[in-house]
């Protein structure tokens, strides 16, 4: 029976560090065999990795009855806080729905006429969103309805379609493309597959924002000026020219577009001003603020009526205004759906999908950030899946999450998503109560109050340019995003924002380079100590320990340091980019091309006859020698070393090319055999994979228990690998205490000159060299050659090494 080390056999065992120990003198264990074959029974105690296998794959997958209970539960957020609903979230909840109700009336059909549609569908949308949301909710924040943006590309889609089929009614075509989008995006989030946002970067999502919002406010020009005969639907840059030369045959209509939109933002910048010099007062200001789009459209409305009171027809007004609005459900029912529509409408499905999903997941995680709280992006396609599933049978088009009335929602004190149904409350009422009123708002008013709104969406220069700082290639795809959304559709816009962010994202991917490093000896200091500069003396405190930078110094360390190679012929890469099939054959051939020019063969002239040399290693002219004589310094392949840290899985692409690449290099070593190391492997799978490419393990010639280095009796007697071993749970109690007051007493405040304590700010207590106590290894003594990271594989390599030497 094998017995775990005593503390006096421990003692006796430390060799260079206290952490690792070799195989034999642990465990009595002289031969590593296939882990295939390997029985935890022979080894007696010692832990023994088994790898997963495909039934615990499926076992991991597979629903389970307590799985299948939190998968319903968690289709129903509200469940977990509905309970513990009070009278502070009431009030909240009651003031911030308030607020928003009054921006989304006017916002509503403002945005419906964008859409093509006739104002109350704006209204229906919003109160289908509103009311259904709350539900299905993991965002407090966020609010569903009409959107300027998804507004305009209805519209587009809507003309598109008439223009081949004039038969069909706008509102068909809108309800039709809700209630497919809707069903798509509620199938996502059932499966939970919300992580495909994620493929959305930030970059394409501000370069569609700014173009639509340029794309949307200069359609609202000619409507702001009373100017006809301009096409707002055709591209942004033609509808600016257009404009431009209507503007002689502007109408009364602009005194109420440009008063309304300056008064908008008068009223903004002024509330703000007072809020920042009355900081008391901040609260009311917000308010007031808020309702400025309420407060203008009431006051338009009033000036209209006194202009307009006795027009009982819309088009015999002064100037446009937006005349009957029907109030109630007049349009509800089941919406039109025949394969004539589908089929007109199958290619704007995509966009719109993309659109409702970069709106809403956009938005709810940005104030889910904000304000300290987590969504669940596939929970949150399920709410508006089942929002434009439902709303389309009360009327109701596409809706997604709006930043504006997000934003003032926030701002107002929301609690919870009950405050949806006070807003919706809110549009019930102005559909049932005030739809007279609606008769006599002013176009252009509503041009400005639609300007005013997508003005927020333009991405701000500031943050441009913190694009351009973190990555610039990035800065390239914004704008060309926003310029193919000027010339051409905002839809292309997105497609080429996305299609180049993931170009840009497979191209780094694929042509990610890993790093050779050497190691360093450091030691710890307080940071003050380096005030005077570098030719200031440093003492380090504590034990020195290894670290692995860069050779080459391009991971940032300071070239002026002392970095070594570990060993000659012991090479150690770091993988930064994770190791896949896309960039398995970059990684290799950089490898593979620096390994040669850093050694050389062990046999340097292998071939008898110039014909046997292959034709890519030609070898010298006639009369030269066979090899240089810096050739012939140059070290023997010994090993190599791989950190694995950033390595999370490893394919059957990348796991051939290791495989292709230990033969390649068996043929340069022959017939010796370098090692093969692995470092810093978190996921069980890799090591599978890597196992059952004949890795890991002493297969029969690799590493050092290779026949060759046996002595007479068959048995080898070089050291084993060294494995890292730690503290049983609970046994290290007592040192991690120890380590607690250490690193306590090592900070302690020092005065400074001025008598005010201070910290340093990095100080690491010696390390103990010993433990006393029951050890066992972290990983499987049957995987010698996976390390649990660089530093114990290196001394284990050159341990093994120097023994030869």
């Amino acid at each position: 029976m094998f017995l775990y080390p005593t503390p006096g056999s421990i003692a006796a065992t430390i060799e260079s560090m206290s952490s690792t120990r070799p195989l034999d003198r642990l465990f009595g264990i002289k031969d590593i065999e296939n882990p295939r074959v390997v029985t935890s029974d022979k080894y007696d105690g010692a832990y023994v990795e088994v790898e997963p296998t495909t039934a615990d794959y499926f076992r991991e997958h597979a629903p389970t009855a307590d799985g299948v209970r939190r998968y319903i539960r968690s289709l129903f957020p509200f469940l977990g806080w509905i309970a513990h609903y009070n009278l502070t979230w009431l009030l909240g909840d009651f003031i911030a729905g308030v607020t928003v109700g009054f921006v989304v009336v006017p916002q509503g059909m403002a945005y419906a006429l964008l859409a093509n549609l006739p104002p109350e569908f704006g209204l229906y949308t919003s109160f289908v969103g509103f009311f259904l949301y709350w539900a299905f909710a993991t965002s407090k924040d966020i609010t569903i309805g009409t959107v300027a943006v998804m507004s305009t590309i209805v519209g587009k889609i809507i003309l598109r379609v008439q223009a081949e089929h004039p038969e069909m009614e706008a509102d068909t075509i809108a309800r039709g493309l809700a209630l497919i989008s809707g069903a798509i995006l509620l199938f996502i989030g059932l499966i939970r597959f919300g992580f495909i946002v994620e493929f959305i970067p930030l970059v394409a999502i501000a370069s569609f924002m700014t173009g639509a919002a340029l794309n949307i406010g200069s359609g609202q020009v000619a409507g702001l000026m009373g100017i006809k005969g301009v096409n707002t639907r055709e591209a942004t840059y033609k509808v600016i020219i257009n404009t431009l030369k209507g503007l002689p045959r502007t109408k009364l209509d602009a005194a109420m577009g440009l008063s309304a939109l300056f008064a908008l933002y008068f009223i903004r910048f002024f509330c703000n001003f007072m809020g920042r010099r009355n900081p008391k007062n901040q609260k009311l200001w917000f308010f007031i603020s808020t309702l400025r789009m309420a407060f203008i459209m009431i006051i338009y409305i009033i000036i209209s009526w006194a202009v307009n009171r006795h027009v009982h027809k819309a088009a015999d007004a002064k100037f446009k205004i937006l005349g009957t609005v029907p109030s109630g459900f007049r349009h509800a029912g089941a919406p039109k759906i025949d394969t004539e529509l589908l089929g007109a409408i199958a290619g704007d499905i995509p966009t719109t999908v993309i659109v409702l999903i970069i709106e809403h997941i956009a938005i709810s995680k940005s104030f889910g950030r904000v304000n300290n709280y987590i969504i669940n992006p596939s929970q949150e396609l399920v709410a508006i899946g089942f929002t434009n599933l439902l709303g389309p049978f009360l009327g109701a088009y596409p809706a997604t999450g709006s930043f504006s009335r997000t934003a003032i929602k926030s701002k107002a004190g929301v609690r919870t998503p009950l405050a949806g149904v006070f807003t919706a409350v809110l549009v019930l009422l102005a559909l049932y109560a005030l739809t007279s009123v609606f008769f006599y708002i002013p176009s252009a008013s509503l041009s400005a109050l639609i300007i005013h709104a997508v003005g927020d969406l333009i991405t701000p220069p500031k943050q441009v340019y913190q694009f351009w700082r973190v990555s610039p290639v990035e800065v390239i795809i914004y704008f060309g995003g926003v310029l193919l959304s000027v010339f051409t559709t905002i839809e292309n816009g997105i497609y080429l924002t996305v299609a180049a962010a993931g170009a840009v994202l497979l191209f780094r991917l694929a042509k990610s380079r890993g790093r050779f490093v050497g190691e360093v000896k450091v030691f710890t200091t307080p940071r003050d100590s380096l005030t005077h500069g570098s030719t200031s003396t440093v003492t380090g405190e504590g034990n020195p320990r290894e670290i692995f930078v860069a050779l080459d110094g391009t991971d940032g360390s300071n070239k002026d340091i002392d970095v070594q190679q570990p060993y000659p012929g012991v090479f150690v890469y770091r993988f930064t980019d994770g190791f896949n099939y896309a960039n398995s054959a970059y990684h290799l051939d950089y490898l593979t091309e620096y390994i040669y020019s850093k050694t050389r063969r062990t046999e340097l002239d292998k071939f008898a006859k110039l014909g046997d040399r292959p034709w890519n290693d030609p070898g010298p002219r006639r009369g030269q020698a066979a090899y240089s004589d810096e050739i012939a310094a140059r070290p023997l392949l010994r090993a190599i070393i791989f950190d694995f840290s950033a390595v999370n899985h490893v394919d059957t692409t990348a796991a051939q090319a290791l495989v292709d690449l230990r033969n390649q290099f068996d043929r340069y070593t022959a017939p010796n055999r370098a090692e093969w190391h692995f470092a810093g492997i978190g996921n069980r799978w890799t090591r599978r994979a890597l196992v059952a490419s004949g890795f890991g393990y002493n297969s029969g010639g690799d590493g050092g228990d290779s026949e060759a280095g046996s002595d007479g009796d068959g048995k080898d007697p070089r050291p084993e690998p060294l494995v890292a071993v730690a503290p049983v749970a609970g046994a290290s109690a007592g040192s991690a205490a120890h380590s607690v007051e250490a690193k306590a007493a090592a900070a302690v405040p020092a005065a400074d000159e001025s008598g005010k304590e201070e910290i340093s700010p990095v100080v690491t207590p010696a390390r103990a060299r010993t433990h006393e106590g029951r050890l066992v290894p972290v990983y499987g003594v049957n995987r010698p050659y996976f390390h649990v990271d660089v530093a114990t594989a290196v001394e284990g390599v050159v341990r093994g090494l120097s023994w030869a030497s």
